[in-house]
């Protein structure tokens, strides 16, 4: 098994997370421009399901207390650590329960996501965009203030499936989540480039003339809600799955919509490689930051803390002043490989030279 060290198991897991969310954010916003600024609901769905569902099911199965007390303070340390001790013993059904909290993270982001956004989808503009955001906050206060959820104000251990690895616990971990975002960012690609993503870029850019040839406007926003939802409900599960813990407070706007946002801008909107460089900027810079975080406290008159924000505001009033596409713009796709354009071009020309 690899071990990582800290610095580079802490770069992959942020780029990792940040590329998934980003990613689902893009397929919204870069493919169809929905203002999806609630993209903390899908997340914090996601997370509720890592933290509540499978510890629930396991705590039944082992006949531990299972209803509103596997939320208790006193008691969720205790259940979790005995659910993690059996888990340790049976690496199988660890899989299982990590791969079914994974599918349920993503079917309920998808559902919640659509069901919570139903009410809006034809709505338009900043008036769909606020009511996502309200989402996102209407469920951070349900289970920041409902404790039999996930804790309420204290929140509650996850149960941790690779913990039959013992130390090489975190860093499988880690590479299970790049790999996941690899498949997601892969999808993401084939996504664009087939018939589908070429029509909810079509949507986009004119959708009156996508209505005029009989494309559901209102059908490709539903779908697309869903595709991003269910993206980022895997994201948030992944994120409560490798902290060990839930609590609803720690799930911001700032950390799950806004820095998203940024990353898209930064890297280019409707491009997945560029989202895929923002992240990695940023992960990479920010990482860099709270490494030399005392040196930099020497050197600058000012505390760290603030520096990734204030370097990440400058960045993104650059980009919008000077190169607002993002550091890697959006190109057209095809709708056929270039090979075969150029296979049609010649033929066109040579059709052409033998009639004249």
């Amino acid at each position: 098994m690899v071990h990582l060290d800290p610095l580079t198991q802490q770069i992959i897991l942020n780029f990792a997370i940040g590329l998934i969310i980003t990613i689902s954010l893009n397929i919204e916003v870069g493919f169809l421009r929905l203002p999806q600024f609630g993209r903390l609901l899908a997340v914090i769905i996601g997370a509720i399901v890592a933290a509540a569902l499978p510890g629930r099911i396991l705590a039944l199965i082992l006949g531990l207390p299972a209803g509103a007390e596997y939320a208790e303070s006193m008691l969720n340390p205790y259940i979790v650590t005995a659910i993690n001790t059996w888990l340790a013993q049976n690496p199988h059904v660890s899989l299982a329960i990590l791969i079914f909290t994974i599918a349920m993270a993503a079917l309920l982001g998808g559902l919640v996501g659509y069901l919570c956004a139903y009410p809006a989808l034809r709505l338009k503009g900043p008036f769909l965009g606020i009511t996502l955001l309200a989402f996102g906050d209407i469920m951070v206060h349900v289970s920041w203030n409902y404790p039999y959820l996930v804790g309420g104000t204290i929140g509650v251990w996850v149960i941790d499936p690779l913990r039959f690895l013992g130390p090489a616990r975190s860093s499988a971990m880690v590479l299970t989540i790049l790999a996941i975002a690899v498949l997601v960012y892969v999808y993401a690609e084939f996504l664009a480039r087939s018939p589908y993503g070429r029509m909810l870029k079509a949507i986009r850019d004119s959708e009156l003339a996508a209505k005029v040839y009989g494309k559901d406007v209102i059908k490709a926003r539903s779908q697309v809600l869903i595709i991003g939802g269910a993206m980022a409900g895997v994201g948030g599960a992944l994120w409560a799955l490798y902290t060990g813990s839930m609590k609803a407070v720690t799930y911001t706007r700032l950390m799950w919509t806004f820095w998203p946002w940024a990353f898209l801008m930064l890297g280019g909107v409707g491009n997945n490689l560029g989202v895929l460089v923002g992240v990695l900027i940023y992960t990479v810079v920010r990482t860099l930051i709270i490494l030399y975080k005392g040196a930099l406290a020497v050197v600058i008159p000012m505390s760290p803390e603030w520096l990734e924000y204030i370097l990440i505001g400058m960045a993104l009033i650059l980009i919008m002043l000077f190169r607002p596409q993002g550091l890697i713009p959006e190109k057209p796709t095809p709708a056929l490989p270039r090979s075969k354009l150029e296979e049609i071009r010649r033929r066109v020309i040579q059709e052409s030279s033998s009639s004249s």
